[in-house]
């Protein structure tokens, strides 16, 4: 059996936990837009180009949002904003305030993402994924984080290639997951799990099969009983 994290923090942020849990393999992070090595090998990459993401800065500076960029492995704000160290301290890493987000990220950026009240997030979600549906994909992976990556860079895409690379058909593939970025993910494997507490969307897309939440053993039981 192998195990791989599928993640949306951006590399440096899941480094820290793949030491943790010694996977020593590949991990798709940035929502999927990325799989990187164990060492940080680029595997497979497909960020948003520089014209589409000017549409989602713009669009979060007309409401004053923040909305965060990156390259480089480096997580670039325009404004040094409250909303940019809970990202950061989340993720576990540094602020780089530039002058133009836009310009800074270079051609690509593996995903945007807008910090902003859960409330706030619930309200814009379905405007957001109606005005680039079909270029970008749009989920909150925790309630005050909206991400967004290029339509088909996904956290199945991402599964599907891990599978690909290590000669596993789909058939075999089981994914575990607990945010509304992790649906596309559930409803790809073959078998999939919700963590208990997550959102209806992501209990529906992982046939209502649940696992016990954080810090109850449920992946580890999960683990066992697959192997069984």
């Amino acid at each position: 059996m192998i195990v791989v994290a599928c993640t949306g923090r951006p590399f440096p942020g899941a480094e820290p936990w793949l030491r943790r849990l010694d996977l020593r393999g590949p991990c798709a992070c940035y929502q999927g837009a990325q799989v990187r090595s164990a060492s940080g090998e680029m595997l497979f990459d497909q960020g948003v180009p520089r014209a589409l993401s000017l549409e989602v800065i713009q669009f979060c500076r007309e409401r004053d949002l923040h909305v965060q960029a990156y390259r480089d492995d480096r997580l670039l704000v325009e404004r040094d904003r409250p909303e940019a160290h809970q990202y950061a301290n989340h993720a576990g890493m540094a602020i780089n305030v530039v002058a133009d987000l836009g310009e800074a990220m270079g051609p690509t950026t593996p995903k945007l993402v807008m910090v902003a009240s859960p409330q706030r997030c619930e309200e814009l979600l379905p405007e957001v994924r109606q005005r680039w549906a079909g270029r970008l994909e749009v989920a909150t992976s925790l309630p005050s984080f909206m991400e967004f990556t290029l339509a088909g860079a996904d956290k199945a895409r991402a599964l599907e290639f891990v599978c690909r690379y290590f000669g596993i058909s789909q058939s075999e593939s089981v994914a575990v997951g607990d945010g509304r970025n992790d649906c596309s993910m559930l409803e790809w494997a073959a078998l999939s799990y919700a963590v208990q507490g997550a959102p209806v969307e992501v209990l529906e897309a992982a046939g209502g099969r649940t696992i016990g939440p954080p810090g109850t053993g449920g992946i580890a039981r999960l683990i066992q009983g697959l192997m069984a």
